[in-house]
């Protein structure tokens, strides 16, 4: 087998105080992040997602096979139809399949089978996993490369200053349609984006402290 092509890397390496205050800075806007279920439905610069798209198709992956695609769904109609299918499922969801142990949990949320958002926010970006097509490669470590990279996507769009949220309707059958996307293409997140809705509130929630978290060994 041919080796890849290789080409020098540089990574900018800071001054100990410089690096510590720049990952602090770093950690400090992501503990500001929440997910945000009301959106005002003022348009946001669509070159901005793009951006926050282009970073997240940065991530590692594995063989660097890419296994992502994002759906950028603006069209007010097939925003629309999402947003249907999407609460057919859940309603079927909270009402018939979900365990009462998940609902306790979701309980604090105050979270339940409508979706606004999905109608709401400006854009809708629908992830999937690509896996082996007519025209794709057998793709391997599928869920964890596309995990990595909303995880980029998020943080991309938070310091861009928009919000948004994860959102897993299930089953996800029904985005294949909406978005025009082959069998090969299997949806795992609806992350609606844009601006918090005015006056909007989040739950009072408290993360872990690193200690919990963070083992030394």
């Amino acid at each position: 087998m041919d080796q890849i092509a290789t080409t020098p890397f540089h990574l900018d390496r800071l001054e100990p105080t410089l690096m510590n205050r720049t990952a602090r800075a770093f950690a400090d806007r992501m503990a500001a992040r929440r997910s945000v279920r009301h959106f005002s439905d003022e348009p946001v610069p669509l070159e901005v997602v793009e951006e926050a798209v282009r970073a997240a198709a940065t991530a590692p992956s594995g063989a660097n096979l890419q296994p992502w695609r994002f759906v950028v769904v603006t069209d007010a109609e097939r925003k629309r139809r999402l947003r249907e299918a999407a609460e057919a499922e859940e309603i079927e969801f909270y009402t018939r399949r979900a365990s009462r142990e998940w609902l306790d949990a979701v309980a604090p949320m105050g979270t339940d089978w409508q979706k606004p958002f999905l109608e709401t926010a400006p854009v809708v970006i629908v992830v999937f996993e690509v896996h082996q097509g007519p025209q794709t490669p057998k793709p391997y470590y599928v869920k964890e490369s596309v995990g990595i990279a909303v995880g980029v996507l998020i943080t991309a769009l938070h310091l861009s200053g928009l919000a948004t949220l994860t959102h897993t309707p299930s089953p996800m059958r029904f985005l294949n349609e909406i978005c025009d996307r082959p069998a090969e293409e299997r949806a795992c997140l609806v992350m609606p984006v844009g601006y918090p809705a005015e006056g909007v509130t989040v739950p009072q929630l408290t993360r872990k402290a690193l200690s919990e978290v963070m083992v030394l060994r």
